[in-house]
């Protein structure tokens, strides 16, 4: 998975992640949107058939964009590891 960088500004942060699909870029929507230093997150794939989707964000005041995607990135990661562990347990029950 590759990731480019197509615009950045104090409050705007707009990339380009290869590879990827609605599954992460809806999930980074959702945790970004979360953040009160977030004034807007989405994202867009220009053509269904090549899975390059673009990531914007715009923070709010002396916030970053990138700390922000950073941030959603983590929190993500969080929600997985809490997940595997109770799939876990809850598989070891069965």
């Amino acid at each position: 998975m590759k990731v480019k960088i197509l615009k950045e500004t104090a409050n705007e942060l707009k990339i380009e992640i290869e590879g990827a699909g609605h599954t992460l870029c809806n999930l980074l929507q959702k945790i970004l949107l979360e953040d009160e230093n977030v004034d807007l997150a989405g994202y867009d794939i220009p053509h269904p058939l090549a899975s390059n989707p673009i990531v914007y964000v715009r923070t709010k005041g002396k916030a970053k964009p990138k700390q922000a995607l950073l941030n959603a990135l983590k929190k993500a990661k969080d929600i997985n590891k809490e997940f595997s562990k109770t799939f876990e347990k809850a598989l070891k029950k069965i």
